[in-house]
């Protein structure tokens, strides 16, 4: 059986004078098949390259008609190059006329072949093409040849990825690989944002993928993966975790696949065929990524995720060094791409240069969503393989208004975005000349319309919008943006500065909403199964009496002759509010007795957001100076839906009877017992959500800045007596039509109304 001649460093060593010729692209592809074709002893070596219109070319062939190149075109499932492209593996046949996908094209003269030998062409888990070698004998080619013509076809890849080919194509028939490209996923965050590609897990940029000395990269390949499991057992052992759970039981999933020896050999294997380290652990991760894409196995997919993570590891060991973009690095106008990313993540990045964050991963409701409407960031979730669709650098556009995403858009289609972001502007302009209007519905209903914040660069936003003041300030995210626990003088130095900020405006402090996906660095990370329902916010501040008393007495001394506003988050038992407000009396206590100037007046109350409490109301209103709801918990928990799992966020809606009824009662208790009660949720957030909020009796509501001006310029032209009549009628109808929403979209396109 005849191997191929010299093997496939010879073909590499080759391939690389070929590629550093100064000749055309079809010359160089001429060249690289022929090539190919002699090292191979194979008697056809084709070339075919996906276009954008998901066909697949003749690009270069040696041993079929010649006059077929540019002129057969298959698409992406069609014959045997379509089942490579679409399976993204390997076919090896030893008659392909007999199987039951072969496609004869008589243009091209291969129906003297059999043998056929195709590989995808592969990068970063997307197929850019299809490489093929033909003989007329019957056979069936060897492992060696197989290796051969996958680390050939990994060069080709970055000469299609490159553009270098799109000059051969006419237009709308270009390479796949660097044109336009449009993908859809589900809103996080509203807004538009022109930008350019930043990986969040940046892939190692390789600049040399053929090896020039096979037994040192052997050797170096050896020793980063000793490396490698040396740091995954010192992270394990250190302690750090439980004996099980779920963090331990992810760590000692790497330390497996990081020990097994098929993996190892992988990597040792694509060395030896004149590979560097480098370039080895990507192709490896590539076919790896390109497999699992394809498996309708959940498990399957999930372990891709692990796999990536450790080539990632693997490849910041071969160069030595974290290869994350710093806050420096970070480019101005810059849009993250990841596959996921907890809210501390996204708040470590370069506000004023971030843009826009696209997710593989991600729902509305979760954390780092609601981060990124803070931010004022369009935001993007649900894109499959989001971090495999652009490379670093590369020209993108975010919709948050539609879902949809543009990488490397054409002209036409980035001027149209420039008008619609010109337009948003001229539209927020118009809000902004509403800030000195009162914010009142047209029958003379005042409202209070506040915004959230978390950090001292949200404080502009009380003026910019002109707000009422502060419904909601995050207090958790100082703790998220710092590498350390924050001493009480830093504390005390946020909060003094909001509250000077805000002057006479309210400002109600939420005090540490910890736990859940909002885990801090520098503490301890308890595993827990379901941690949205664990150890959080105010249990977690009630168990660590120490962490929420220093915070207590940052904000007492910080209000110091002002008016000052506690929530406490997440509580479940009336006794737990007693429990925290007793904290708040002691640290009044120790400041007096230390003659500090206490507040002026000290307003103490509760997050109503676990179903419990609704069977408490009465006695909690007895005790609180006034209650804000919390819908995005309040919702998850009484439809017994993870908010953060894509799979069943959509299975309920925030205007379902049920949701509006028990908000109605929280309102209607609320004013018989002449307490305060807000809502800031992003239900307030969103236009059609604060009319529904208005209609069940809520006077007050805290949203993200950027929701205060179309907000505002709906509750300006609101009837809301008439609404609130309405409303009422709904909720009393039997649950036919479990949602309103409808009826509240016909109610406001009645009225005029701006949604």
């Amino acid at each position: 059986m005849r191997s191929a001649l010299g093997g496939p460093r010879v073909l590499l060593r080759r391939l690389r004078e070929v590629m550093a010729e100064p000749v055309s692209a079809q010359e160089r592809l001429d060249k690289i098949v022929v090539l190919i074709a002699a090292n191979m002893v194979a008697e056809v070596c084709s070339t075919y390259v996906l276009r954008v219109d998901n066909t697949l070319e003749l690009y270069a062939t040696e041993g079929l008609n010649r006059d077929a190149v540019h002129q057969t075109v298959l698409s992406a499932h069609e014959g045997l190059v379509g089942l490579v492209a679409s399976e993204a593996q390997p076919l090896n046949l030893s008659d392909a006329q007999t199987h039951p996908a072969f496609s004869y094209r008589p243009e091209t003269g291969e129906e003297i072949y059999h043998s056929f030998l195709g590989v995808p062409v592969l990068r970063a888990g997307n197929t850019l093409g299809v490489l093929v070698v033909q003989n007329r004998a019957h056979r069936t080619y060897v492992e060696e040849e197989v290796e051969a013509l996958q680390t050939t076809a990994m060069v080709l890849a970055e000469m299609i990825a490159s553009g270098e080919l799109s000059a051969l194509a006419p237009p709308g028939a270009e390479p796949a690989a660097r044109t336009a490209l449009h993908k859809s996923g589900s809103i996080l965050s509203d807004g538009i944002a022109l930008g350019h590609v930043v990986l969040h897990e940046p892939r190692v940029v390789i600049t040399n993928y053929i090896a020039e000395d096979v037994p040192n990269e052997l050797k170096r390949i050896d020793t980063a993966i000793t490396r490698l499991r040396a740091d995954l057992d010192r992270l394990i052992e250190r302690g750090d975790f439980a004996d099980t759970g779920d963090h331990r039981d992810v760590l000692e999933a790497y330390r497996m696949f990081a020990n097994d020896q098929g993996w190892k050999h992988k990597l040792q294997e694509a060395v030896a065929t004149g590979l560097t380290a480098e370039a080895a652990v990507e192709r490896v991760q590539s076919d790896t990524r390109a497999r699992m894409l394809r498996s309708t196995d959940p498990y399957l997919r999930d372990r891709l995720h692990d796999l990536e993570d450790l080539g990632h590891r693997l490849m910041r060991q071969l160069v030595g060094r974290d290869h994350a973009p710093t806050r420096e690095q970070l480019p101005d106008n810059a849009v993250l791409i990841a596959r996921s990313m907890g809210p501390a993540a996204l708040l470590d990045y370069d506000r004023t240069k971030l843009r826009g964050l696209v997710l593989e991963e991600g729902t509305a409701n979760s954390h780092v969503s609601i981060v990124a409407r803070a931010l004022g960031i369009p935001a993007i979730g649900e894109v499959a393989n989001a971090p495999g669709i652009a490379d670093p650098g590369d020209a993108i556009i975010v919709d948050g208004t539609s879902g949809s995403i543009y990488v490397r858009p054409s002209h036409e289609v980035q001027s149209a975005y420039a008008e619609r972001v010109r337009f948003r502007a001229r539209r927020q302009e118009q809000y902004r000349e509403l800030r000195a209007k009162p914010t009142v519905t047209k029958d003379g209903q005042p409202i209070d319309l506040m915004i959230n914040a978390g950090l001292a660069i949200d404080l502009p936003h009380i003026e910019d919008a002109g707000a009422a003041g502060i419904g909601l300030f995050r207090t958790e995210l100082q703790f998220m943006v710092s590498p350390s626990l924050p001493r009480t003088s830093e504390q005390l130095a946020l909060y003094r500065t909001v509250l000077d900020v805000a002057g006479d405006k309210p400002v109600i402090f939420r005090t540490l909403d910890i736990g859940g996906d909002k885990a801090l660095p520098y503490m301890d990370t308890i595993v827990e199964e379901n941690p949205a329902l664990g150890w959080r916010a105010i249990r977690l501040g009630l168990d660590r009496p120490g962490l929420l008393r220093g915070q207590i007495r940052a904000l007492l001394r910080a209000a110091s002759g002002r008016s000052l506003r506690i929530m406490f988050p997440m509580v479940s038992e009336v006794a737990e509010f007693d429990q925290a407000k007793v904290m708040v009396e002691r640290e009044l206590t120790y400041l007096r007795q230390h003659g500090h100037t206490l507040p002026e007046r000290i307003d103490v109350g509760s997050m109503v957001e676990v179903p419990a409490l609704l069977y408490q109301l009465d006695d909690l209103f007895d005790r609180v100076d006034f209650v804000s709801v919390g819908s995005n918990d309040l919702f998850q928990f009484l439809f017994a839906v993870d908010r953060g799992n894509a799979r069943v966020t959509d299975r309920f809606d925030p205007m379902s009877a049920p949701i509006l009824r028990a908000l109605h009662d929280i309102i209607r208790k609320a004013k018989a017992a002449k307490k305060s009660a807000s809502l800031c949720g992003e239900m307030a957030s969103q236009p059609l959500g604060a009319m529904a909020l208005i209609g069940l009796g809520y006077r007050s509501m805290s949203v993200s800045a950027s929701a205060h001006g179309p907000v505002k310029a709906l509750i300006l032209d609101l009837d809301a007596q008439k609404l609130e009549g309405q409303m009422i009628q709904w909720l009393d109808a039997p649950c036919g039509s479990v949602s309103i929403r409808q009826k509240l979209k016909d109610f406001a396109e009645a009225e005029g109304l701006p949604l």
